[in-house]
């Protein structure tokens, strides 16, 4: 029988975690926005698609303001834990996904959720790289691809940033998360190749190393305007590293469900989106095909994570005290 003076109230322990669920839904609403775009077919899918990440996005930012008002503890030791800290750009993330996926629909209500984004993860950048620049606690151990979260966030900037009249503020923004993605890219590797193995529930974070480099090709071709030598570095790169990780797939299906599961769908909408961009500008149906595997792929995989994370609410193995 449970001791009631041990229970704790899972509203504290809402993970800020949650907001990558939000991530990965935009990024297969965009997905579909794109192949349907590029095959001038409405599937009636957007308005659904949009309806249920905005609804979560709603239900997880209510939950957590409520956490920050009632456990402002709580959400302190967040922002000061080592690992936890990467995923705070997830709030701001999710508004800037959604003002892309926003953006072919209604430019005035993309706007003001860019702009919302933008500035929030502006300083969520600001604030986690002093955290960085001046810890006492950081060891290696504590490195991991989450880390890659605060500058994926700055490259989405131009995607929607361009289109909305903000070309050098994007510039400005992808400045910043390209050349931390380089730097951390150096971290990373050096972290996996000489040190201890990742733990099992920060495995999936792996495939956050995908994200980076196809968002960047994304936004590169909104600011650059054409496909050069550097887009398709950009791309080939991301397109490699997913080849990587599926060659990886045997270790992953093993791994217990952990939240973490749900950095496996935004960085495969990412490289999905990148490959329908790359068959529009290349004209060449092999990545019109590749891209469309990719986005199967990722329904299905986000289809699975849902129910597994429902699941996982229900039975109270999320939202829970750490051991």
């Amino acid at each position: 029988m449970e001791n009631t003076s041990h229970t704790t109230n899972r509203l504290a322990n809402f993970p800020v975690s949650f907001f990558s669920m939000v991530m990965g839904l935009s990024g297969l609403t965009i997905g579909w926005e794109k192949i349907q775009s590029i095959l001038g077919r409405d599937l009636g899918l957007t308005p659904w698609l949009l309806g249920t990440t905005g609804t979560i996005f709603g239900f997880l930012a209510i939950n957590y303001l409520l956490k920050l008002v009632l456990y402002r503890e709580a959400v302190v030791r967040e922002l000061r834990h080592p690992i936890k800290i990467n995923f705070f750009p997830t709030i701001s993330m999710s508004l800037l996904l959604l003002a892309i996926a926003f953006l072919p629909i209604s430019m005035s209500i993309s706007a003001p959720l860019w702009m919302a984004g933008t500035g929030l993860h502006l300083l969520f950048t600001l604030y986690i790289v002093n955290v960085w620049i001046h810890h006492e606690y950081f060891q290696i151990h504590h490195m991991n691809p989450a880390w890659f979260i605060p500058a994926v966030g700055n490259v989405l900037v131009p995607i929607a940033g361009v289109p909305l009249g903000y070309a050098d503020l994007s510039w400005f923004f992808f400045s910043i998360g390209i050349l931390f993605w380089l730097i951390l890219l150096v971290i990373v590797f050096n972290r996996v190749l000489f040190h201890q193995p990742i733990e099992a529930h920060l495995m999936p974070t792996l495939f956050i190393l995908i994200a980076p480099p196809a968002v960047g090709f994304i936004a590169y071709l909104q600011l650059a305007g054409e496909l050069d030598s550097f887009a398709r570095i950009l791309y080939f790169f991301g397109l490699f590293l997913t080849l990587l990780l599926f060659t990886q797939v045997g270790r992953f299906i093993k791994l217990k469900f952990f939240l973490s599961w749900w950095a496996y769908s935004f960085p495969l909408a990412a490289i999905s989106i990148a490959t329908f961009v790359m068959s529009e500008r290349t004209g060449q149906s092999i990545y019109l095909y590749l891209g469309m595997g990719l986005l199967a792929l990722l329904t299905a995989i986000i289809v699975l994570l849902l129910i597994l994370t429902f699941v996982a609410v229900y039975r109270r193995r999320i939202c829970v005290a750490e051991h």
